[in-house]
């Protein structure tokens, strides 16, 4: 194969590996990809599209080309994901981000500003990367931002992006509640737990095989932890404050029929861009 003599030459040649790679959109991992090897953005590349890559240039583009090919999530290829406004670092320790939990933060910053209280308290269960608590903190400064996870590679994470942003967040590890005291409550609590049937074929396809599977599946068909969270969530939660799930797009029933069962009230289920039913709602009686 010939030596790609130019950036725009050797862009085209990333572009049409990742496209025979199958990849949905292999112009934009082909930039980015290109980006990460030569640390130009991609104002400079285009800019200097016809300055011959480096050797080392050349290889750095080829190694990162064959992990994607392979696979991997671009977002770990890159160490970084863009979430809501915010740019945060991601590993292998945590959930990549999705755009559809982007509902779940405009969902809880309408029930944050409808609280009464000052600073409301806020609570992130099973936290990953920090993505939902740090958008919240970031949109509303004022709240009391506390996050739990069980894994402390994911709160490693999620701190180290804390940081990062100048955002103060309280990170506490234990699964789900376990690290509060009864009757210490929250004006509002959201929850992106595992919600994947552990039988599920999708957990060995694409980018699900290289993220970490407690933070996937959940047991009674994908249900379990969500169950979990809708029962003990009420002594947590002040009188009136709402409960924010997401879940899988099939779930919503289930998931409002449980939050009924509980005692929650206003229970409502919201769709996603894609029209999926993704997020649900239900405020403590």
């Amino acid at each position: 194969m010939e030596t790609p003599a130019t950036l725009d030459a050797l862009l085209r040649e990333l572009r049409r590996r990742l496209q025979a790679a199958g990849l949905e959109e292999p112009g934009l991992e082909a930039r980015l990809l290109l980006g990460a090897a030569t640390g130009l953005d991609t104002s400079t590349l285009i800019a200097r599209g016809l300055d011959a890559p480096t050797a080392s240039q050349r290889e750095r583009a080829d190694a990162l080309c064959q992990r994607r090919e392979a696979g991997e999530p671009i977002a770990h290829i890159l160490g970084r994901r863009a979430f809501w406004t915010l740019d945060l670092e991601v590993s292998a320790a945590c959930l990549i981000p999705r755009p559809e939990t982007e509902l779940l933060v405009e969902r809880a910053i309408a029930a944050i500003d409808a609280c009464e209280r000052a600073h409301p308290r806020v609570l992130d269960l099973g936290t990953g990367s920090g993505a939902i608590i740090l958008a919240l903190k970031a949109e509303r400064p004022a709240i009391e931002a506390v996050a739990t996870d069980r894994s402390p590679d994911a709160l490693r994470q999620a701190r180290a992006n804390a940081d990062a942003l100048g955002l103060d967040v309280t990170f506490l590890q234990g699964t789900w509640l376990s690290p509060f005291t009864p009757g210490e409550a929250f004006d509002v609590i959201v929850s992106n737990p595992p919600y994947i049937a552990p039988n599920d074929p999708h957990l060995n396809r694409g980018d699900l095989r290289f993220e970490p599977r407690e933070a996937l599946a959940a047991p009674e068909g994908g249900l379990g932890d969500l169950y979990t969270i809708i029962d003990t969530t009420p002594a947590h939660l002040l009188p009136g404050a709402p409960l924010l799930l997401e879940h899988g797009f099939d779930q919503a029933r289930d998931v409002r029929a449980r939050m009924a069962q509980v005692g929650y009230r206003e229970v409502r289920s919201l769709c996603d861009p894609a029209g999926h039913e993704r997020v649900t709602i239900g405020t403590r009686a």
